[in-house]
């Protein structure tokens, strides 16, 4: 009987040691976990930016701090393009995922006089919003100039039906107004518009739109990434421009005429080894450029940050 034990002892130190031995094998053979820019978010550097951009914002936390999609999701957040700008040059945050800064803020970052390193990173597009009911499907760029200066005012005048034109624009310091500014008016100025046709926020703008007196008067204008994306609103459509419609294809490719850049943003004096730095070179990197398409933007041409 002692014997029998012995053995039944033996062998169950002997199937011990194999199973022992291939779990070794099996961790050996894992792949070695990849190792991230920071070794948790709270070596994170502090981040702001445009509403656009927070999906890259929430890609570009997961893949330097090695947590889940979701968690950066739940962790990153914004104060919008213009109080962005200000926050950075305050001292406030320390790097920038943003939009173009409109006029009015651009003197305010004159004022305080912090020198800021700014480097375009992606491509985005000014789109133009109407009512999916509305006929018309297309403007020039003359069309639209004469629309927001009121030199156009009814829809028969360019291809639709007899209706007033309601046209909306955003606040002065937002960043679709910057662009609005910028790629359309240029050096011209917008007829005034009442308060109740400049929302505040551009999620409003698109609301607004969808609902205006539940006719297909109105139009707008947003961002491309943030109205295919982050704000989609039943009942809208994008306008083609000089019959070009916008999509990821015209923007990539330069055809759709209302293009502009989105940067990423820092202090010039920081120093080499700061988390702020070290994200910038980064998202400089082929690994941000990943990041960017992953996220679902459209990168600058590689030779333009070479």
């Amino acid at each position: 009987m002692k014997k029998f034990w012995q053995k039944i002892l033996v062998g169950a130190l002997a199937f011990a040691m194999v199973f022992a031995l291939a779990a070794c094998g099996e961790k050996d053979n894992q792949e070695p976990q990849k190792e991230t820019l920071f070794a948790t978010t709270d070596d994170f550097p502090i981040m702001d930016g445009s509403t656009a951009n927070l999906p890259l914002m929430a890609q570009v936390m997961a893949d330097t701090c090695g947590v889940t999609l979701e968690e950066a999701q739940e962790l990153v957040s914004c104060t919008t393009t213009p109080n962005a700008w200000l926050r950075l040059a305050q001292g406030d945050a320390d790097i920038l995922l943003v939009y173009e800064a409109a006029d009015v803020t651009k003197k305010q970052l004159e004022g305080i006089g912090t020198a800021l390193e700014i480097t375009p990173i992606g491509r985005d597009a000014l789109v133009f919003i109407n009512n999916s009911d509305n006929p018309v499907k297309s403007l020039t760029e003359q069309q639209l100039l004469d629309i927001y200066t009121g030199t156009i005012t009814n829809w028969k005048e360019v291809g639709g039906e007899d209706k007033e034109i309601v046209a909306y624009q955003r606040s002065e310091d937002s960043g679709s107004q910057s662009l609005f500014m910028k790629l359309l008016m240029k050096e011209i100025t917008p007829m005034a518009a009442p308060t109740e046709l400049k929302p505040t926020e551009m999620g409003m703008l698109i609301d607004q739109l969808a609902s205006y007196n539940n006719s297909a008067n109105a139009l707008g204008y947003s961002v491309f990434y943030y109205a295919s994306y982050m704000y989609q609103q039943p009942g809208l459509k994008f306008l083609a421009v000089n019959d070009v419609e916008p999509s990821n294809e015209t923007i990539a490719d330069g055809s759709y005429p209302f293009l502009n850049e989105y940067y990423v943003v820092i202090r010039a004096d920081e120093p080499a080894d700061s988390p702020a730095r070290k994200l910038q070179e980064w998202i400089l990197s082929e690994d941000g450029r990943k990041a960017i398409e992953t996220a679902g933007y459209i990168a600058v041409p590689a030779e333009k940050n070479e």
